[in-house]
């Protein structure tokens, strides 16, 4: 079985419990590009048919493609929350997860 394929069985188990809420934790960690793009058009359909996804993820391409609304945390505290754009270009997270505060904060 291929890795994408491998996710999307686990994703199918949980299904079928017919959640209302579904959490992916790096559920999409590991795939290669191709197979990212196949992750993320699944977790976008499913919230297309009313699903409600939370995700722990450090995938940030998934995470500005996917999410109306993200919280960073650091050491188990929130330090941002809102907007995806806004929220990594927020000098606090830029700082926890670059360690300098002075750089561009782009490809956070």
């Amino acid at each position: 079985m291929t890795y994408i394929d491998q996710k999307r069985l686990e994703l199918a188990r949980a299904l079928a419990l017919q959640p209302r809420l579904l959490l992916l934790d790096e559920w999409l960690a590991g795939l290669n590009p191709s197979e990212l793009v196949e992750g993320v058009a699944l977790i976008r359909s499913l919230h297309a048919h009313g699903m409600t996804v939370l995700m722990v993820e450090h995938v940030m391409d998934a995470i500005r493609t996917l999410c109306d609304r993200c919280v960073v945390m650091n050491s188990g505290a929130r330090i941002a929350e809102g907007a995806p754009a806004e929220v990594l270009a927020d000098p606090k997270v830029v700082q926890a997860y670059l360690g300098d505060d002075d750089l561009e904060p782009a490809r956070v």
